[in-house]
């Protein structure tokens, strides 16, 4: 997997990545001891808000960003995105109200909303083959798990000689690293700009392209799979640790680290997997048992009356974020080959809004649910979006889900970038069922 990183422009991004998401996972924990510090047990349902209006505004923002952005800019936008999330995280050691909290996290996720697409959007483009881009995703993924893993240890070992607050310095100064990375790197001068057509109509493309693409309908069923567990995960450690468990801040750290190990391991072993085993079968593995892994979290939960073990939990959280890896680490595979490279930027765009209105339902339940009526509780609603999910995503994605498949383009317009490639039938490596292709018998 490491060779991958012999190709340098890659190298810059994934370190950029890697150093962004540190100083992001520091803040994870900043935040939600700056949440417990401003709220105590109610810190779950202050990070729940939080967490919520984080994903609404990707909601909105995240499927223009591609749209509007043209190739030759994305460098100084990147650029330029790194500097205000690094500006907008240092104000955020100075809030004393909770509203304040609100405010920032807003502006903060504004930027990332218009920063990761443009980012995801750009690696298969510096890596057109489909093997080396597989083994990319997975060092990806391991990046991610470091805001969860590594992040965590060192907030933890960080937490013994500064104040929490110092967290959020580390986070800036991950942002200015990042963005010094990105200014280094040349990006690939083949880049096609985006598609002509006016910024909205090319935003709502790239959702007609993935909401009619019937593989790409079961990831997002499998996207709202994962953010069931995840948010358990995210929003209400800080309660479990703290006020379940008795526990100190650095138990914070190293409960949020057992989300991270699980996650890591799944994504270290999924390269070999995914040369042997389809991605829709480990996906779908991955679905059901982390339905069974939030079902029987709840049996035990509810058995123990709300005071469980240290081991037990730490057991959930590992099996959490072994599911959750194999569920989110082959989506970019699957985006990968229901598009034509023109229409990347915005099927990505589309698939980071839609993912994270999976995360725009999860949250507020994992949050508001499990401060008004206990986390079991949380829990049991939790299990039963994952359970009608996963069911749901074997539906939508067919296991006869062929790579090629021809079909024709009688309606579109003559210079559509398609018709350039054959006429109006001929084979693409991805399978648009209703937009503008037909399905054999």
């Amino acid at each position: 997997m490491l060779e991958i990183l012999s190709h340098t422009g890659f190298r810059k991004l994934f370190a950029a990545q890697v150093i962004a998401l540190l100083g992001t996972g520091l803040a994870t924990v900043a935040l939600a001891l700056l949440a417990f510090d401003l709220a105590g047990a109610q810190a779950g349902q202050v990070l729940g808000l939080a967490l919520t209006i984080k994903m609404i505004v990707y909601v909105l923002l995240s499927p223009v960003s591609g749209a509007i952005v043209p190739a030759h800019r994305r460098k100084i936008v990147l650029v330029g995105l790194d500097v205000i999330r690094a500006l907008v995280v240092l104000v955020l050691p100075f809030v004393t109200e909770i509203w304040q909290i609100y405010v920032l996290i807003a502006v903060l996720q504004s930027a990332s909303a218009c920063f990761t697409p443009l980012f995801q959007a750009l690696i298969p483009q510096i890596l057109p083959d489909e093997a080396r881009y597989t083994r990319a995703l997975s060092l990806s993924r391991l990046a991610y798990d470091l805001e969860s893993l590594l992040s965590p240890a060192l907030a933890a070992a960080l937490l013994t000689v500064v104040a929490f607050q110092g967290l959020f310095v580390g986070t800036s100064v991950g942002f200015l690293l990042s963005a010094m990375l990105i200014l280094s790197t040349t990006f690939p001068a083949g880049m096609r700009s985006a598609a002509s057509g006016r910024p909205y109509d090319r935003a709502i493309r790239g959702m007609k392209i993935y909401l009619r693409t019937p593989r790409l309908r079961g990831l997002l069923l499998l996207n709202l799979c994962a953010a069931a567990g995840g948010a358990m995960v995210f929003v209400n450690t800080v309660v479990v640790a703290r006020t379940v468990l008795q526990g100190g801040e650095r138990e914070v750290a190293w409960l949020l680290a057992a989300f991270g190990v699980g996650s890591m391991l799944v994504a270290l072993s999924l390269p070999p997997l995914l040369e042997r085993i389809t991605d829709r079968r480990i996906m779908l593995s991955a679905a059901t048992t982390m339905t069974l892994v939030l079902i029987m979290a709840t049996v035990y939960w509810f058995g123990v009356g709300g005071t469980p073990a240290w081991g037990a939990v730490v057991a959930i959280w590992l099996l959490l974020g072994m599911c959750y890896a194999g569920l989110v680490t082959p989506g970019g595979r699957l985006i990968r080959r229901s598009g034509a490279e023109e229409d990347l930027p915005f099927l990505f765009a589309a698939q980071f809004s839609l993912s994270h209105a999976c995360w725009l339902l999860a949250y507020p339940i994992a949050g508001f649910l499990g401060a008004e009526f206990g986390l079991a509780a949380a829990l049991g609603i939790l299990s039963i979006v994952a359970l009608l999910s996963a069911v749901l995503a074997r539906a939508a994605w067919s296991s006869n889900d062929p790579e090629q498949i021809a079909h024709t383009h009688e309606d579109l317009p003559a210079d559509h970038p398609h018709l350039g490639q054959g006429g109006k039938q001929h084979v693409h490596r991805y399978v648009i069922d209703d937009l503008h292709s037909r399905w054999p018998p």
